[in-house]
């Protein structure tokens, strides 16, 4: 178990149970087991204001997250939650279908990946597009919105469809069936399907391979991964991420140090990140 020096305190909550299992690598374990670590609104604020921790914190690189218990990941948005807010005495203004002012998960954009360590199903929100995806055997992913009267409008529709393509996409979002990590795993969901008492293990291993890179290389590498997914433009995306995160990361002293390191054949010694 590392033990990070950090420049600001975690934040504090009950939803996200923080630990540091590897070098410059944190672990949030959603913790709502009884209710299948589903998230209401407080679990919302709570995991924005750690996200934006996580991307301002200089000793770490990359996280992993997961669920509690061996049931669920996450069944994503607190259903109930949500059907109070509809009630005919509830003020409009606090239903949760409105435009939140916190970025939920599914829609996080961020400078630094996250891992998902997906030990039990993962529904809706609880079924967000991370960087990385290792399942446990028994997963199973599932936008049922549609078969609650919803619609998975929480960043989820536009995304699989860059993912899966239209075809698989609209399998996956308009019938509201359960699918199995094997299949997430051929569709490119995921990229490794494990035992469930491996698979927060796994997701470390992949955070640590991560973690050794340069910090600088880590968030430019991700946000041109990021603005290729997202742009209409693959050569615009090239040229954002020139002029913005790799102008950053060539006036930083991590390329001159991984540069030196190979030359010098001695592995680098990394300082904080300046992007």
């Amino acid at each position: 178990m590392s033990n990070p020096n950090f420049t600001t305190p975690p934040p504090i909550g009950k939803f996200l149970l923080l630990s540091y299992p590897a070098p410059r690598v944190v672990l949030a374990t959603m913790n709502r087991p009884s209710s299948l670590n589903c998230m209401n609104t407080s679990a919302h604020w709570e995991m924005d204001a750690f996200w934006k921790w996580l991307d301002q914190e200089p000793s770490l690189s990359v996280a992993v997250i997961t669920g509690a218990g061996t049931k669920a990941f996450s069944a994503g948005a607190d259903l109930k939650e949500w059907d109070n807010s509809m009630s005919a005495d509830a003020d409009p203004k606090d239903r949760l279908g409105n435009a939140p002012a916190f970025k939920p998960l599914s829609r996080r954009l961020g400078k630094k990946p996250v891992v998902a360590a997906v030990n039990g199903l993962a529904m809706g929100r609880g079924r967000s597009l991370l960087d990385l995806v290792v399942a446990a055997e028994t997963a199973y992913f599932a936008l049922p919105e549609v078969k609650r009267g919803v619609s998975p409008i929480g960043g989820a529709l536009p995304r699989i469809i860059r993912t899966l393509g239209l075809q698989r996409a609209s399998e996956f979002a308009l019938t509201g069936r359960n699918v199995t990590a094997q299949e997430a795993h051929q569709w490119g969901l995921v990229n490794k399907v494990v035992p469930q008492d491996k698979v927060v293990e796994e997701a470390v291993k992949y955070a640590s391979m991560i973690a050794e890179n340069s910090p600088d290389a880590i968030i430019c590498t991700r946000a041109g991964l990021r603005e290729g997914w997202e742009s209409a433009s693959v050569e615009r995306a090239v040229e954002i991420t020139l002029e913005r995160e790799f102008a950053e990361l060539q006036r930083g002293e991590n390329i001159l140090e991984g540069l030196k390191a190979f030359t010098e054949k001695r592995a680098p010694v990394w300082k904080a990140s300046r992007l």
